[in-house]
């Protein structure tokens, strides 16, 4: 029997002990079965999903969209993305007729890092590059989190180390609590592109050029058939974890040098 959450002026929220009990129940489960509990216990306006439309998202995005046509998507647009992924937008726009939420940085904080700093700093320093996410994507998100319950990603655990001990459904302390749904997270590459090509869902032209993750155009590139999934990410940087902090675990001590940074704490210059 699932656990029951608290309602409080029509907010929705779990303990540690019940979202505990949920990971496990629905830790086998296919990802349409925690997508529709997340839909029936948040939904409608207090659950969205996150997609920076890679192959992933669009998946997620499609299964959501089958149980709930009106269901709430949100993306964040740093300035840097190229341009075909502003193409694909367009495309799911028409084909699933959403109006996409878009969060952009906030212009009195990006002007100020790229005067002191330059337009291209991520590539002086991996303190840099954080600096560089935190203004151009962490802090647009807080924006949409702070009014959810509930958010969707596609995050997998044979993405990269960091995302390993992913549940299926958690809570993101990151982000005040809030639940976090990742049912992708038991799946492997194969078995997204199998959903994507069996469902028609739109994806992203810059995978048929060599891409396997995309993100911003300056710091995502191509690379060699069989090479890891992130590993054109942040390319030039050496022993330096491939996120950018809208994922990584703050409270628990695994990318600390990162939340020195993204929260200021001794972060160098």
């Amino acid at each position: 029997m699932s656990a029951l959450p608290s309602v409080e002026d029509d907010r929705v929220s779990f303990d540690e002990f019940e979202i505990g009990e949920l990971g496990v129940e629905y830790d086998d489960q296919e990802p349409q079965e925690v997508l529709r509990w997340g839909i029936e216990t948040f939904a409608p306006r207090r659950l969205a999903i996150c997609t920076s439309f890679q192959s992933d998202g669009m998946a997620l995005l499609d299964m959501a969209w089958r149980m709930d046509p009106n269901i709430r998507v949100f993306t964040v647009d740093t300035g840097r993305l190229p341009p075909e992924t502003y193409e694909l937008m367009e495309r799911v726009t028409e084909k699933y007729q959403l109006q996409i939420e878009v969060y952009y940085p906030d212009p009195k904080t990006l002007e100020p890092l790229i005067l002191q700093h330059g337009v291209n700093l991520f590539y002086k320093s991996v303190p840099n590059r954080l600096k560089c996410c935190d203004v151009r994507k962490i802090q647009p998100l807080r924006k949409v989190l702070d009014g959810l319950d509930c958010w969707v990603t596609g995050l997998r655990r044979d993405q990269w180390a960091t995302r390993s001990n992913i549940r299926k459904i958690e809570l993101d302390n990151d982000h005040g609590g809030l639940v976090k749904l990742s049912p992708l997270a038991d799946w492997t590459d194969e078995e997204v592109w199998d959903y994507i090509r069996a469902n028609d869902v739109p994806y992203h032209s810059l995978y048929d050029q060599g891409y396997k993750s995309i993100g911003c155009a300056p710091c995502t590139r191509a690379v060699a058939p069989g090479a890891d999934s992130r590993s054109g990410r942040w390319w030039w940087e050496k022993n330096a974890p491939k996120e950018c902090g809208m994922h990584c675990a703050i409270e628990t001590g695994g990318f600390e040098h990162q939340a020195e940074v993204m929260i200021g704490r001794g972060a160098p210059e």
